[in-house]
């Protein structure tokens, strides 16, 4: 998961929590769309440390 899924997750979520008002018997849209932004800000925070522990390898190789 890089940077645009978790960007992603993060739209389809708020699309389902704050403007879609319906729901089905078997599932809440709304709380699905929480929890889709929830694993979208997980994404870019893990992106975002991979990243960082890349750079910083990298300088470590070079002299």
């Amino acid at each position: 998961m890089g940077f645009g899924v978790g960007i992603f997750l993060i739209l389809i979520g708020a699309i389902l929590a704050f403007a879609v008002r319906d729901s089905w018997s078997v599932m809440d849209l709304t709380m699905a769309g929480y929890i889709s932004i929830g694993v979208g800000v997980l994404a870019l925070i893990l992106a975002f440390i991979t990243l960082m522990s890349r750079r910083s390898r990298r300088r470590l190789d070079r002299p």
